[in-house]
């Protein structure tokens, strides 16, 4: 079985879900829980009030709306776009600057923004950050250079352009047409934001399935099913023309007999998602504990038995650490982890154990590391921060 991407509504806690799950085969790789009634900010691009400016923090607090605050790091900001200003280079409480949510809220933080704003498509990204023409490193270097001088005479010095790893897949002809789409959403953004009044919203993301579905074409999925008629014609409409998705591989599920939810064991397989413990084949299982501060993820035998042969709980802690790097994925785990993985007394175990966690971290689409050992012999990893994890979406 390939890659499906299902797309349904589920009930979870008595309020309902737009689950996005990435299947591999019939294993749940990724999720997004978006609320039915919407919420997110996510993407979201907003004229906003500096309310105050903390200098000790290198941080400032805006206004989105009246009554939701953000957070905006004052290291961020070059160049900004201001729509009002009391001294020039200067940032005063009162000014009103364009800025985007780049981190959604997670638990008693505000979201964060930045004045570098930008508009993601399927292939491609613009942005005010970095001006210069970049195209994703995990594409061949051949590809690269093709992608960059298909480009290189188009792009102007005022924005930067990202080729996402997406480019690869799909024709020359449809990055030139969604060049053509986010170019003019991208101008007017920047030459209208003078003229709007503080708390505008200047751009309104993709609905989190949208971004999901969108986000995914790089594993080149099979197929994009759902059950529900206004998500599949909001898919069709998005990714119907101008994708790397075929024909008939947007596909609304009619079976009365069986739910897409129950086809696919999504409600199980949540569940599993949530829960502290994570078996392992060898018998031995994983304890995920998050805290205000960070993941403490245990490696424990559990059935394995003591005085195995030599180099058997290098095998576990191999299996633990593969299982790791997919539940920091399908959990969405962000910030510092830290790993408490079986002890091995011989350097060349350990060194095997960096290696082989180091592979499965890179195959995560979100920025993920290892970072060290601590002082106690704990590995610590870190993983970028941007939706909220699994058990804060449901909330």
């Amino acid at each position: 079985m390939g890659n499906k991407v299902v797309i349904t509504k589920e009930s979870i806690q008595g309020k309902e879900f737009f689950i996005t799950a990435v299947m591999e085969g019939s294993r749940m790789a990724e999720v997004l829980c978006d609320p039915a009634c919407g919420g997110s900010l996510l993407g979201d691009i907003y004229v906003a009030k500096i309310k105050h400016i903390a200098k000790p923090a290198q941080a400032a607090f805006v206004e989105l709306v009246p009554g939701q605050m953000a957070f905006l790091p004052l290291e961020d900001i070059h160049d900004p776009l201001m729509v009002k200003q009391s001294r020039a280079g200067k940032l005063t409480e009162e000014d009103e600057i364009v800025v985007q949510v780049v981190k959604e809220a997670v638990k008693t933080k505000e979201p964060t923004v930045s004045p570098a704003i930008s508009l993601a498509g399927q292939g491609l990204v613009f942005t005010l950050g970095n001006k210069l023409l970049a195209v994703s490193k995990k594409l061949s270097k051949k590809k690269r250079e093709a992608l960059k001088e298909l480009f290189a005479d188009k792009k102007e010095s005022w924005y930067g352009l990202i080729v996402r790893t997406n480019a690869a897949n799909v024709p020359k002809e449809w990055l030139l047409e969604e060049f053509k789409r986010l170019y003019a959403a991208f101008l007017a953004i920047t030459r209208q934001y003078k003229y709007r009044t503080c708390y505008s919203c200047l751009y309104r993301a993709p609905l989190g399935y949208i971004a999901g579905v969108r986000d995914s074409l790089k594993f080149q999925p099979e197929q994009v099913v759902t059950d529900d008629e206004e998500v599949y014609e909001g898919l069709k409409q998005e990714f119907g023309e101008y994708t790397s998705l075929q024909e008939g591989q947007i596909v609304l599920h009619k079976d009365p007999a069986i739910s897409l939810s129950a086809l696919y064991g999504l409600k199980g397989k949540l569940a599993g998602a949530l829960e502290a413990r994570v078996w392992l084949k060898s018998g031995a299982y994983l304890v995920i504990e998050p805290t205000e501060a960070l993941t403490v993820i245990d490696v424990n035998s559990g059935r394995c038995v003591k005085g195995k042969q030599k180099g058997y709980y290098l095998k576990v802690n191999l299996e633990a650490a593969e299982e790791i790097a997919r539940q920091l994925r399908l959990r969405n785990i962000s910030g510092i982890c830290v790993v408490d993985f079986i002890n091995m007394e011989r350097k060349e175990e350990r060194e095997e154990l960096v290696r082989v966690l180091k592979y499965h971290l890179a195959k995560d689409p979100v920025p993920a590391a290892f970072v060290d050992f601590t002082g106690l012999g704990l590995i610590e990893i870190t993983r970028k921060k941007v939706r909220k994890p699994l058990w804060e979406q449901i909330r």
